[in-house]
């Protein structure tokens, strides 16, 4: 059998098993390279080359600055600035709003980086709004498609055939050139998902969903009795109890508030073995009793305390709960309010037992919950401890309810220098992608061990051992018959149909295969076609252009398709069902309005 043939056999086969949805996706891609050496079209060099293309190296530094954005509750800011705009019960807004922020931000730096930065923000606005995350997920993908022509750097195919264009001798395409088509393929496509996005799509979410912790700290302080009487006052310079030791009551036993803890000026319990300007008085009281107590020792109350919650929940520090687990170290051992804990940067604010908070010192059982608060370091690195268990990662938390936390600034610097780097074209994507990823790791936004969790390996290893397949269409001669065969049987009815004919091969083979891969082999017979009826080839690659983002139809079509199909609980053909109109509209623009503009 020739290689063309069990190339097709192998595509074939890929594409069924996909569609039957029986085995994990990644048996599936592997099978596919697997393949692709065992039946000799390709040496094992070239059958495992695309798990270490640049391309999968740039995927996987993209989730690891994602990671950061999130981490540092940059995606949270933007996740409730998008609330805020569009309102809880607006689907319309919402969709329109998200959709053109990821649009913006793919012209910027790519479709993967795009969706990879707004993935997680959009599925918690999911979660928070009690919306389908199936609902939303497509809607920000096929919008992000619809972005990257709104600039040359949405792509690598408008660089190809930007250069595509110079080479056959025509100007080469401007940098916003390509908003011309770029602006109504995405008016048209959010206004398709908004009329019928809510009927085409599924209702359903993906196998695990997170939960929305947006009040998690006001959930923790009324559940503990901590509504309206905690204050934080921080010690003046002229204050009496500088230099007293805050192990002794700094207060001096006045009636009506009694102190919990004493913090620096970090919000982190105090190490030092006497009370300096600027340290902070955690205390529990009546409100003019607390005043009184701060007008005669000279103690500011914080202005930013206009809430408990917001006194222990905020950039610097934040509360964890835990559970005292039978067998645990701990049973027995004596605590109470404000008592710091042996690591010395975690302090217990209270104790529960059975739904009842215990105010005075007391003996730890099994099944008792202590609320913990400390510097968000502090609450990663302790709360390993076996003898506790956590209710609520402060990981997870952190991230849905500190908007700009500590490292947000480092983490949206890093951004901009990426997409700086992306846009001038300075150094390859791959590289850039990782001196991002350095740069959140050495600044300390995120960690090494960090950022393995935060990569996506499935998509990863999806991707990687699916490229090959363009490599064997491309060796084999696969696909290059197939494009000359339906250029030489409607090359001749004139260049609206080459458009069109044009359109429908890349349009189908990059549901198969990269756009990318798919565009290199398009566009060589694109202009071969173009100067064999006489006409310029500018039409014809910008046809091209838009043909190969219109992959829609399957979530192998493109990296973004595949990350958000975990997420969004999307199973093979719910693709085609949206992405149909959609690649229609497409269809309409790169054969009716492309030649309007740039002339044959």
């Amino acid at each position: 059998m020739s290689p063309i043939a069990l190339t097709g056999l192998i595509v074939a086969a890929a594409v069924v098993l996909f569609v039957w949805n029986g085995l994990p996706v990644v048996i599936v891609a592997m099978g596919v390279a697997v393949a692709l050496w065992a039946t000799g079209v390709l040496p094992l060099s070239d059958a495992m080359a695309g798990l270490g293309d640049p391309a999968v190296v740039f995927i996987a530094s993209l989730f690891i600055v994602s990671a950061g954005l999130e981490r540092t509750g940059v995606t949270t800011w933007a996740g409730q600035q998008l609330i805020r705009q569009a309102g809880e019960d607006s689907r319309t807004r919402l969709i329109v709003l998200t959709g053109l922020l990821v649009a913006l931000l793919t012209a910027l730096i790519s479709v993967n980086g795009a969706v990879a930065a707004l993935l997680p923000v959009v599925v918690v606005m999911a979660v928070r709004l009690r919306r389908p995350t199936s609902q939303l997920l497509m809607p920000l993908v096929f919008s992000a498609h619809a972005g990257s022509l709104l600039a040359l750097t949405g792509t690598p195919v408008n660089v190809l055939v930007s250069n595509a264009s110079v080479e056959a001798g025509y100007a080469r395409f401007g940098f916003f050139e390509f908003a011309i088509v770029g602006v109504p393929l995405l008016l048209g496509t959010l206004a398709i998902i908004v009329l019928f996005g809510a009927k085409l799509l599924p209702k359903r979410n993906g196998p695990s969903m997170p939960a929305d912790f947006s009040q998690h700290a006001r959930t923790l302080v009324e559940q503990y009795g901590l509504t309206s009487d905690i204050f934080r006052l921080r010690v003046r310079a002229s204050s009496p109890i500088v230099g007293a030791d805050p192990a002794s009551n700094p207060l001096g036993g006045r009636p009506g508030v009694q102190v919990i803890g004493v913090l620096d000026a970090e919000a982190a319990p105090l190490k030092r073995a006497a009370i300096g300007e600027g340290d902070i008085l955690l205390v529990r009281g009546e409100p003019d009793a607390a005043a009184a107590c701060a007008a005669e020792l000279h103690l500011a109350f914080r202005e930013d305390d206009d809430q408990p919650a917001d006194m222990l929940f905020n950039r610097q520090s934040g509360l964890a709960e835990v559970m005292v687990p039978p067998r645990s170290a701990l049973i027995g051992q004596t605590v109470f309010e404000g008592m710091i804990t042996e690591s010395g940067d975690l302090m217990i604010i209270a104790v529960q037992r059975q739904a009842q908070v215990l105010r005075e010192a007391t003996t730890l059982q099994a099944g008792d919950t202590l609320l913990l608060q400390g510097t968000w370091k502090a609450l990663d690195v302790r709360l390993s401890d076996p003898d506790v268990l956590v209710v609520n990662s402060p990981d997870v938390v952190r991230r849905q309810a500190v908007p700009l936390g500590a490292g947000a600034k480092q983490a949206i610097a890093i951004l901009l220098g990426m997409v700086l780097l992306l846009a001038t074209g300075l150094v390859p994507p791959a590289v850039a992608g990782l001196l991002a990823a350095a740069a959140l790791i050495l600044s300390g936004v995120i960690n090494v061990e960090q950022s393995y969790r935060a990569i996506d390996w499935t998509t990863v290893i999806l991707v990687g051992a699916m490229m090959p397949l363009s490599t064997a269409m491309e060796q084999t001669g696969a696909a290059r018959m197939l494009a000359d065969a339906l250029v030489a049987t409607i090359g001749q009815a004139g260049p609206l149909a080459l458009l069109a004919g044009l359109f429908l091969l890349t349009a189908v083979m990059g549901q198969l295969i990269s756009n990318t891969a798919t565009a290199l082999i398009v566009i060589p017979i694109g202009i071969a076609a173009a100067e064999s009826l006489g006409v310029s080839p500018r039409p014809v690659l910008m046809s091209i252009a838009v043909a190969a983002a219109g992959a829609f139809l399957t979530p192998i079509a493109t990296p973004t398709n595949l990350m958000v199909m975990g997420p969004g609980g999307y199973a093979f053909n719910d693709y085609w069902k949206l992405g149909l109109p959609l690649l229609i509209w497409f269809f309409i623009v790169s054969v009716f309005l492309v030649p309007l503009v740039w002339r044959f």
